[in-house]
């Protein structure tokens, strides 16, 4: 069996020509779109994971971080929401909670309406952690689209939101993980 560790990923068009060559029944392009997609995704995390390891944070932690501020001031949401949104058993997301209390990024404190009940906020440091996070995506993504106009851009987004609501229509629990990553 050769070694391929190491071996560079073959092109998009290698990678179709291997796959006709197994199964005939494929469409060329509806496979370069959805094998693009999915290439360009995979580098994207591992993009934005440096740019978060950069910070001192996880891209799990940022996702904790993000749902906090799309939440809106005062920033702060019960761990169940928390785990509902990301996609994550509560036992996922007690541990990560435990780790970004530590790291200073979020507080826990108990619900002064329902002492049962605990309440999720982002602090100070994990806000300003949130905020140069955008700032270098931001710069990130401009330049992967650089070479798009702006007409082209807003095509690219409505082409990938009718694709995105196919799958959330046809797939209406895949929002999280099949498992914990944590």
């Amino acid at each position: 069996m050769p070694d391929t560790a190491g071996a560079p990923e073959p092109s998009l068009d290698e990678q179709i020509a291997a796959y006709q060559r197994e199964y005939q029944d494929l469409d060329p392009q509806v496979e370069k779109v959805v094998s693009a997609l999915c290439r360009l995704n995979r580098r994207m995390s591992v993009a934005y994971g440096r740019q978060t390891a950069e910070l001192g944070i996880s891209n799990a932690e940022w996702e904790v971080l993000k749902a906090l501020v799309l939440a809106g001031d005062p920033y702060r949401m019960g761990p169940g929401e928390l785990a509902k949104r990301l996609g994550l058993t509560p036992a996922a997301m007690t541990h990560r909670i435990d780790r970004m209390v530590s790291e200073g990024l979020v507080t826990r404190e108990r619900d002064e309406n329902n002492r049962v009940r605990v309440i999720v906020g982002i602090t100070e440091e994990g806000r300003g952690k949130w905020l140069e996070a955008m700032r270098k995506a931001t710069v990130f993504e401009e330049d992967l689209l650089q070479d798009l106009s702006g007409d082209e851009r807003g095509q690219l987004g409505e082409v990938l939101t009718r694709l995105l609501r196919r799958v959330e229509e046809a797939q209406p629990d895949a929002g999280g993980r099949l498992s914990d990553l944590d």
